[in-house]
């Protein structure tokens, strides 16, 4: 018997992690993405971490989400920067 995944109310707060190499670009690059796809998120809701060794960093943004689509349009964009590894 299989469960369908857990349907997300929108709009909804919703954290997105986002991983990548650490580089000069890296932050500025992907905030850019979050102020274009969820504009209005507070600051105070980024949260910056660096791996042990400093070679990746991840952000921690956490958003209203308003829609599947935003998410899905999110995901694309920081993907197709070229500075993001992952996405959670």
């Amino acid at each position: 018997m299989s469960q369908d995944p857990p349907k997300i109310v929108f709009p909804c707060r919703y954290p997105i992690k986002v991983l990548g190499r650490a580089v000069e670009a890296f932050q500025p690059t992907v905030l850019s993405i979050f102020h274009q796809r969820a504009p209005g998120f507070a600051e105070e809701d980024v949260v910056v971490k660096p791996s042990r060794k400093g070679t990746f960093h991840s952000i921690t943004v956490t958003i209203e989400a308003q829609s599947e689509a935003q998410l899905r349009d999110i995901h694309r964009d920081l993907m197709d920067s070229g500075l993001v590894s992952m996405v959670i």
